[in-house]
């Protein structure tokens, strides 16, 4: 499987080592960034390129996910979800990482780097890596309406629309604004 990675500068020691992890557990790493430590740099850039290529990629059929990380994930995992056709999920334990492919089919996982060790940290992606989308109608139709809102701002209607007047277009011929 081919994995995209990105990160900050609070994670690049943490990069190095999960390249070579990924590398020898058989997987086509590329790292796009930083290159090197410069405590001032911006994780967005890395990350969001990094996403585009998953999206790029599954869209020409090649297997590939996403891994982002900085010190928390926060930043990076926003940054990635800014892609369209990304799903990002903050992953904080082993049963995050799992739901978050089996139940969303997020192909971005994102790890706060300071908030772990690299084995707690290497275990959550290597789950995530090896879960499957479980597929469920339930979990496939949440999926497309995320994606439709995404494309088109299409949303389900509001339950609720239908019991609560519409108090903008209520006829309330006693209000005076002037009288206050």
């Amino acid at each position: 499987m081919r994995i995209h990675i990105a990160t900050d500068h609070a994670g690049l020691e943490f990069s190095t080592q999960l390249q070579h992890h990924l590398a020898a557990a058989g997987h086509e790493v590329v790292d796009h960034g930083p290159l090197e430590y410069d405590p001032l740099d911006d994780y967005p850039a890395f990350c969001i390129r990094a996403a585009q290529a998953v999206v790029r990629d599954q869209a020409a059929g090649i297997e590939t996910l996403g891994v982002v990380f900085g010190g928390s994930g926060n930043g990076e995992q926003i940054a990635a979800n800014k892609v369209v056709g990304v799903r990002a999920a903050l992953a904080w334990s082993i049963a995050t990482a799992e739901l978050a492919r089996e139940h969303n089919d997020a192909n971005v996982i994102a790890i706060g780097a300071r908030q772990h060790t690299f084995e707690e940290a290497t275990t959550f992606i290597d789950r995530f890596i090896a879960t499957p989308f479980s597929g469920e109608e339930r979990h496939a139709r949440r999926i497309a309406q995320l994606a439709a809102y995404e494309q088109d701002g299409t949303l389900q209607p509001d339950p609720r629309a239908a019991q609560q007047p519409d108090v903008l277009a209520a006829d309330d011929s006693s209000f005076d604004p002037e009288a206050g």
